[in-house]
């Protein structure tokens, strides 16, 4: 079953990025596998899937402990800063950075651990009270504060738009995204401006997300279907 769902996504990433006029291997897929058990994993590696994203560190670990080196792994839930040294031991990515606070502390820790950390800045776009992100109008200072940090490289910016389901009503927000990281590139504010990593679109919404930009799209359900 997972073999053939990801088959489909493939596809759907394939066609979605032609209608955009993109090149489809601009778009990575990452198989959110948090709560799915390590054979569900090794099933989608078999398969040729090896980017996915976990929530809950804890669980991650052991996951990725068992694993050794095959799949690598972004980290794609809240993280406090108490837990910045775990995420960033284990992950090759952190998605989710939308203070300071958790960027310095990310920082500090990949530092000792002698390593540079891929990140992402989680912005807001929907203003919605309830989630984490970044709100728009103080992205700029952010990035400006997370250039700073050497041991940091900032990619990119990651959302997760109101919850709808009908996959249009979300286009606005990806669009909104993609402009915030035009106007960042253009201050030079990443660590790659001709690379910059945009991370939208789930299970519902990834087609719509890939004809607005996106280069990472966060697919769990439609892979491995609900999770238990």
């Amino acid at each position: 079953m997972i073999c053939d769902n990801l088959k489909t996504i493939y596809r759907q990433i394939e066609e979605a990025a032609v209608r955009a006029g993109r090149d489809p291997q601009s778009v990575r897929l990452v198989a959110v596998s948090k709560r799915q058990g390590l054979e569900r994993i090794l099933e989608a590696l078999d398969c040729g899937q090896e980017l996915f994203g976990e929530n809950y560190l804890q669980e991650a670990r052991e996951k990725i402990e068992q694993l050794g080196d095959r799949g690598r792994f972004h980290f794609i839930g809240h993280l406090q800063s108490n837990k910045a040294r775990q995420a960033a031991e284990l992950f090759t990515m952190v998605e989710t950075v939308d203070r300071l606070k958790i960027a310095r502390a990310l920082d500090r820790h990949a530092k000792a651990l002698g390593r540079s950390l891929d990140i992402l800045l989680q912005v807001n776009v929907g203003r919605e009270p309830q989630k984490a992100g970044v709100l728009p109008e103080n992205l700029e200072e952010l990035a400006r504060d997370v250039a700073t940090l050497p041991s940091l490289r900032l990619r990119g910016l990651m959302t997760m738009p109101p919850y709808t389901t009908d996959p249009e009503e979300s286009r606005p927000f990806f669009r909104s995204l993609c402009q915030l990281a035009r106007e960042l590139r253009d201050k030079d504010l990443f660590a790659d401006n001709s690379r910059v990593e945009l991370s939208m679109g789930m299970s519902r919404d990834f087609p719509v997300a890939i004809e607005e930009g996106a280069t990472l799209v966060r697919v769990g359900t439609a892979i491995f279907g609900p999770r238990p």
